[in-house]
């Protein structure tokens, strides 16, 4: 990498804009300090994705975990949504937040579509474009192009592209651009451990900012992607967004040091210093949620013929963590008067908490569960 040029600043009519050399070249490694970290971030990532394979209903917690990606990465971009309000139904979210809300509603079709789609189609252009489409649907930012790559110059920071921090390559060859990314990401010609191509493929995402907006969430979703398109994790259970967001800055101005420095080690070593701090995180959740689970089947074996029902609204908590009386009952298929008496169930062992604080229209939190994603 120490000859490694990140690119050149190309005038236009009134600016200039950073034009990224390829990606799709020979690299080679010689940073031992670089080769320790890959080893431990290699490490943990296994130790993550075992134990993955070996949690029962693995499904309800990996939707969770997507809610948590999506809150965080779209906090990056200012969106003010928090856990617990991107679980609430639209009509029960307040007008003015409801925008931010379907921001992260977005987040997570756009992250659950392209797993699926990652079945028939390869990590490539038309999964990124698809990607950004229904991250981009219906929202702000719907008017900008959704699913399409940039026809203009885009810019970031600043209030105007005279005073910007950053500004992108011409839209001209944000195509072949993205060509690149794609060759770089199927070469079998030359070997790059998988971890530094994922960080690799998100400062270059970055830097060529293809999109007129959601360039951020987008590179960031891509992360989970790559890593799960190549068979290094079998489950999307490996988020960044919420590393990110703690050092946001830090994250920033490692992808600029790239970009003004050529200085790709450091972002690397802050990229695989968030893969090992957030594959522990993730990996002592599941062992707290295997811990919470069998606490909880233990106290709901003392309800006898209200047990089956009662694991019902538990399964239903598990992916959505917030209830009221009428879903109880829906979910478990009873009266209303045996739906409460399963919310008094689960609110006396300590399962439920009211949160409203209204006599109508009482909502109930898993709040012991929350805890965990936080």
């Amino acid at each position: 990498m120490k000859d490694f040029q990140s690119g050149r600043l190309v005038q236009q009519a009134h600016y200039k804009s950073f034009q990224p050399s390829p990606i799709n070249r020979k690299w080679s490694i010689d940073n031992m300090e670089l080769i320790q970290l890959l080893g431990q971030a290699d490490r943990e990532l296994g130790r993550l994705d075992m134990y993955s394979e070996y949690i029962p209903n693995i499904d309800l917690f990996i939707r969770m975990h997507v809610l948590k990606e999506a809150s965080q990465s779209s906090r990056i971009e200012g969106t003010q949504t928090t856990m617990e309000e991107a679980l609430l139904e639209e009509e029960d979210v307040v007008p003015e937040k409801r925008d931010d809300w379907e921001e992260v509603q977005n987040y997570v079709a756009a992250m659950n579509q392209a797993v699926e789609k990652l079945q028939k189609l390869p990590f490539s252009a038309r999964l990124i474009r698809d990607t950004h489409k229904t991250l981009m649907q219906g929202v702000r930012g719907k008017q900008k192009q959704p699913g399409e790559f940039r026809h203009s110059q885009n810019w970031v920071g600043g209030a105007s592209i005279n005073d910007a921090v950053f500004v992108p390559p011409s839209h001209e060859t944000v195509g072949e651009l993205v060509s690149d990314i794609e060759k770089f990401v199927h070469n079998e010609q030359e070997y790059f451990p998988e971890l530094l191509k994922a960080a690799l493929v998100h400062y270059q995402f970055e830097t060529i900012h293809p999109f007129l907006d959601g360039n951020g969430r987008v590179g960031r979703l891509l992360i989970t992607l790559y890593l799960v398109s190549r068979g290094i994790l079998k489950q999307p259970v490996l988020y960044l967004s919420d590393f990110f967001e703690r050092n946001r800055q830090l994250y920033y101005d490692n992808l600029m040091r790239v970009r003004e420095k050529n200085d790709l080690a450091q972002w690397f070593r802050f990229f695989l210093v968030g893969v090992i701090e957030t594959a522990k995180s993730s990996t002592a959740t599941f062992d707290n949620i295997l811990k919470l689970q069998r606490q909880v089947e233990t106290q709901l074996q003392t309800l006898g013929s209200r047990t089956a029902n009662a694991q019902k609204v538990m399964y239903y908590l598990y992916q959505r963590p917030v209830i009221d009386a009428a879903k109880a009952g829906e979910v478990a298929g009873v009266s209303a008067a045996s739906a409460y008496k399963l919310i008094a169930d689960l609110e006396q062992f300590g399962i439920l908490k009211e949160v409203t604080g209204a006599k109508r229209g009482k909502m109930y939190v898993f709040e012991a569960y929350m805890k965990l994603f936080k």
